[in-house]
């Protein structure tokens, strides 16, 4: 059933603890490689608080870097209590949602959308707000970037290996837009970084990397 009025959302950012992340950022000093995450992470959090339905967001980390960080920005922090990978914090995040704002439609996002833009990302939760459940794949065509379940929808995310079959196969709608090219866009490697770069990076992301040589 389509809703009557706009849903406001929250929107759930896991971030693993710096020095995990992004391992195959080969090339780069550990230093520079958390900083780069940190930029993307911060980026990624300015555009999704600034889209017009979203009504908070909510990281959830045991990083206190990553956490002084996205506070500043304006994000509610949530321990990653389960410390059982990416769905389970998800689910974890998504309870503490709707016990907050029960009425409200809950989404998981990638951290490392450098390229994101507030419209796309309200683009696609209209969009699932229609449907009811829906997802983004990656530009690559295999990943998600953005899973979300509208108010009374189970939110079940399968986030991991070929997770834009196993969203497909869970009867998920698909939001394919020509105009969600920084929302498809998550940063594994440096060639996704260049890749992101031709859409255009967020202000943080573009201001470290005028100073950090990419390998």
């Amino acid at each position: 059933m389509r809703p009557e009025a706009p849903v406001s959302w929250s929107v759930l950012i896991p971030v693993k603890v710096l020095a995990q992340a992004k391992s195959r950022l080969t090339g780069m000093p550990a230093g520079d490689r958390a900083e780069l995450v940190l930029a993307m992470v911060a980026d990624t959090v300015i555009a999704a608080a600034a889209a017009t339905l979203v009504g908070r967001v909510l990281v959830i980390t045991d990083d206190p870097v990553v956490a002084s960080e996205v506070e500043v920005l304006g994000a509610l922090v949530i321990r990653d209590e389960p410390a059982a990978g990416l769905n389970a914090a998800l689910a974890f995040g998504a309870r503490h949602a709707l016990e907050q704002w029960p009425d409200g439609g809950v989404a998981g996002l990638a951290a490392d959308l450098p390229a994101l833009r507030s419209g796309e990302l309200s683009v696609a939760l209209h969009a699932t707000a229609m449907a009811g459940r829906a997802f983004v794949p990656d530009a690559d065509g295999t990943g998600t970037t953005l899973y979300a379940a509208g108010p009374g929808w189970a939110f079940e995310p399968l986030f991991g290996w070929r997770s834009r079959d196993r969203h497909r196969g869970a009867g998920l709608a698909e939001i394919d837009l020509p105009e969600l090219r920084g929302l498809r866009r998550d940063v594994d490697t440096a060639a996704d970084l260049r890749l992101a770069a031709e859409i255009g990076l967020g202000p943080r992301t573009r201001s470290l990397l005028a100073a950090v040589d990419l390998p």
